[in-house]
């Protein structure tokens, strides 16, 4: 397999770090995001400014910043959770711009009704944030719950999105 590799690029809500290998697009981390690779693990994959897919992230990124996208076309690669985190990640692909699920409904949607909490920590460690729109998940009644990045800008992809009541 292709070893790893990176491109940091600046986004309004910070800078970030994308990681690609041969199946995909594998990360996407805000620096000091919580559950993210150590500085150390990033260093040792290949900075790699001229990554075709590498770029192509960086731009629909910018594109989404900017409103002029509102779902990626990227191939992703998710492999590296375990089973039930791919199933969770994978539903959050499901979820639209401008809409939301809680975690309770996410549970269930996965058919784990009583698993809401472990839903969380899957959301939680979703390893490509943004793009794998963990931040359309919130907590009972609407709030604005944990967020791997931060809850503000939680908040602000919320709204950059349009998202009725943020």
């Amino acid at each position: 397999m292709k070893p790893w590799s990176r491109l940091r690029t600046d986004t309004p809500l910070g800078p970030i770090t994308l990681a690609a290998n041969g199946l995909g697009v594998c990360g996407l981390w805000f620096d000091g995001q919580r559950h993210g690779p150590s500085p150390a693990q990033i260093q040792s994959w290949t900075h790699t400014p001229d990554e075709p897919l590498l770029l192509q992230a960086a731009a629909q990124l910018q594109a989404y910043f900017t409103g002029q996208r509102h779902r990626f076309d990227l191939p992703l690669d998710l492999s590296h959770g375990t089973t039930f985190q791919q199933s969770v990640w994978q539903a959050l692909l499901q979820i639209d711009s401008g809409q939301s699920q809680s975690y309770g409904d996410l549970a269930k949607h996965l058919n784990k009704p009583k698993a809401v909490r472990a839903v969380g920590a899957a959301v939680g460690r979703n390893p490509i944030s943004i793009i794998v729109p963990c931040h359309r998940i919130l907590g009972a009644g609407g709030q604005l719950t944990g967020y791997a990045g931060g809850v503000g800008r939680k908040e602000a992809l919320l709204r950059l999105e349009g998202h009725p009541g943020i």
